[in-house]
């Protein structure tokens, strides 16, 4: 198995972009996950392209992407692995696709470009990013923007290029306090939150450390810290002023004396 999409930038999207709509047409619904699904949400804003690349998280003769993630839902997974299977030609991690089950798939490209990793119904890393009531099929070919930032936000012991990724995100795409069209609806992002602390913690803190490290970068400019940090203390407050649930009061008074996030373990491959 490759550790890298082995096919230029524009093939590997358009390809992933007709897997997803070929999915869809056949009543599977399948969404792009993480810096992939950014990067879609992001190419109307050519700044943030640019920038993207800049801050060394994309391209410049490194390989663009790794792999691709797809969410979907566990009630769709013997679809799922039909679609993959007999339809488009992958072949099948069987160690993984028989432990893991109704939560995670991966699938090999049929040349080897790429492999694919289907989660299903949750997100279970740091923190849980859950997908119900209809939320796949509000965007295609991504998941929408609130997951988008929430699957970054959830990360215990985030790292630059994920800090990276939220900053482009929110340069891209201002926050609300109602749901728009293209923009992040801040008080969906809030009302997750407002239900558990520890993801709560973890989040609020990840969106200074996105103003932290990226403040004195010089490949940032004025304008651009400037319309993020307006954005994610936009962000910040609207969770702040949203009211918190008894389960979040409760947990709130043990605070970090005791742990508030998940160990993540890594699949083998």
């Amino acid at each position: 198995m490759t550790d890298f999409v082995t096919i230029p930038q524009d093939e590997f999207i358009k390809e992933v972009t007709e897997l997803v709509e070929k999915a869809q047409k056949e009543g599977i619904i399948l969404r792009i996950l993480g810096a992939l699904g950014i990067h879609i949400h992001s190419t109307h804003c050519e700044e943030c392209i640019v920038l993207h690349k800049a801050l060394d998280r994309l391209g410049d003769g490194k390989p663009m992407f790794t792999d691709l993630d797809l969410m979907a839902y566990s009630r769709q997974s013997k679809q799922v692995r039909d679609f993959f299977e007999k339809k488009m030609g992958y072949k099948p991690d069987q160690y993984v696709n028989t432990m893991f089950g109704n939560r995670r798939n991966i699938f090999y490209h049929p040349k080897g470009h790429f492999h694919v990793d289907v989660f299903y119904d949750v997100l279970s890393f740091s923190h849980d990013v859950k997908f119900e009531n209809g939320r796949l099929e509000k965007t295609i070919p991504t998941i929408p923007l609130e997951e988008l930032v929430l699957e970054k936000l959830q990360i215990h012991q985030i790292n630059r290029k994920d800090l990276v990724d939220l900053f482009v995100l929110f340069l891209a795409h201002d926050v609300l306090n109602v749901e728009e069209e293209n923009k992040i609806n801040g008080k969906y992002i809030a009302e997750i939150l407002s239900d558990d602390w520890g993801f709560w913690y973890d989040a609020t803190n990840n969106l200074r450390k996105v103003l932290e490290v990226l403040q004195n970068d010089p490949k940032v400019d004025k304008n651009q810290f400037e319309t993020v940090k307006e954005r994610i203390n936009k962000l910040l407050k609207i969770i702040d002023e949203t009211p918190k649930t008894k389960a979040w009061e409760k947990r709130a008074k043990k605070g970090t004396s005791k742990p508030w996030f998940n160990e993540v373990e890594e699949v083998e491959r």
